[in-house]
């Protein structure tokens, strides 16, 4: 079959949605490809948050020198698979390059802008008629078991402060009146009451079938399996369900974003990222905000009819099988923050993974590459798809428009780590 599209967005997830939802209100013909069905990658199953708070980059001074000393533990909350192949090595150079105080200094602005910028925007899709995704902004809580732990995270809050970021510490004594009763082991904690979280496959299917309702051709099943170019510009993709011709497309495709840039002839530096999450049927007792174990990097997210435990960030290729050491190592990190919780009570719903795809420097890709007019890239948001899904769409669907953008860009341009060597 041969379809003809104004815009073409490459990508299922919340940022392809997103994408389509801004693309379409700005009145582009769009039409969505997704190679399985919607929200079937890393925005299906992954903590909900939408958190300002995380506006400190992944790659931060004395991630390495910790990744190292973890790279030996495959239970660890940042494992890194060593394996010896170019690109591995390319991307592991390039994120300790960023791992600095000046990089940092550089890189919370832009990310608070953008999680700021997406919040209001929650605010307003949440607001459409038919649409619920359990939005709550209660805010969230960093819970920490060690003194360290807890002088290195009031050490980040205060940074963050300085960028706006509000936060209140919390001694163990104040714990009761945000987990409703539930003890805790921690030594110390921090609330960040703008923080907020919702479902995050409700979110995507939701917005989906709005902007399916408004017009908008959703195409599941449907692989990218290459492009036609002429001079500057795409203008056919091929899928498995026949060619579509195109005015403009979009790449949002998640970790497998690079994968199709390679096609034409751009190198998007790239990792996938494993996270894991368990979801059971909730508890008659559990707290209702979001609870953060910093030191594990795992998070309890409540909802009104599950709850959610998700966590670690496993660097291991395209690797999607179910390493149960990881597994252990999440509900160990619950039992022991909080004694009294014990999850072999609780119903089993779903054991999940999914692929988050990393930049070196932990700030997404968001811009045209500089080789195609027609062309716009939307990836590489790591642990922040979710919360970061909305402005990214918003931006796209300007740059689409040939809109005056909202805030500066030129951080998450395409090509900022020169010719790169795409992903791993």
């Amino acid at each position: 079959m041969i379809r003809k599209t104004e815009t073409l967005v490459i990508g299922g997830g919340a940022i392809g949605i997103c994408c389509a939802y801004y693309l379409h209100a700005l009145g582009k013909n769009v039409t969505v490809v997704e190679k399985d069905e919607i929200c079937s990658g890393s925005s299906y199953g992954n903590a909900g948050l939408v958190v300002p708070s995380y506006s400190m980059p992944l790659a931060a001074p004395g991630v390495i020198s910790q990744g190292l000393k973890w790279m030996l533990n495959p239970e660890s909350p940042f494992y890194i698979k060593p394996r010896f192949q170019r690109n591995f090595f390319i991307w592991i150079w390039k994120f300790h390059k960023a791992c600095n105080q000046d990089y940092l200094k550089k890189s919370i602005p832009v990310l608070r802008d953008l999680s700021l910028a997406s919040l209001k925007l929650f605010d307003e899709l949440a607001m459409l008629e038919g649409i619920d995704f359990s939005f709550e902004k209660k805010g969230i809580i960093e819970n920490f078991n060690t003194d360290k732990g807890f002088e290195k995270g009031v050490k980040d809050a205060r940074r963050l402060q300085e960028y706006g970021i509000e936060h209140n510490i919390l001694e163990n004594d104040e714990f009761m009146k945000y987990t409703q009763g539930m003890r805790t082991a921690a030594v110390g904690g921090i609330f960040f009451p703008g923080d907020a979280h919702l479902v995050p496959d409700q979110f995507v299917r939701q917005i989906a079938k709005h902007i399916e309702n408004k017009g908008v051709q959703l195409l599941t099943s449907t692989e990218v399996l290459g492009f036609e170019t002429s001079g500057r510009r795409v203008t056919t993709v091929k899928t498995t369900r026949g060619d579509i011709f195109v005015e403009e497309v979009v790449l949002a495709g998640g970790s497998w974003t690079s994968e199709m840039a390679h096609e034409l002839n751009i190198e998007v530096l790239m990792a996938p990222a494993k996270g894991y999450s368990l979801t059971y049927k909730r508890p008659p007792k559990i707290p209702s905000i979001p609870l953060a174990m910093a030191e594990a990097k795992v998070v309890l997210t409540p909802t009104s009819d599950w709850l959610r435990v998700a966590g670690t960030l496993e660097l291991s290729g395209f690797d999607m099988s179910i390493n149960k050491r990881r597994l252990h190592a999440i509900l160990e990190a619950v039992s022991t923050y909080f004694p009294d919780f014990d999850t072999d009570t609780l119903e089993l719903i779903e054991i999940w993974r999914g692929l988050r795809p990393c930049s070196p420097d932990g700030l997404p890709y968001i811009g045209r590459p500089r080789h195609y007019d027609n062309l716009i890239i939307s990836t590489g948001h790591g642990m922040l798809g979710i919360s970061l899904a909305p402005i990214t769409g918003k931006i796209v669907a300007q740059l689409a428009s040939g809109q005056r953008l909202g805030m500066d860009i030129d951080a998450l341009r395409i090509e900022r780590f020169g010719w790169s060597f795409g992903n791993f």
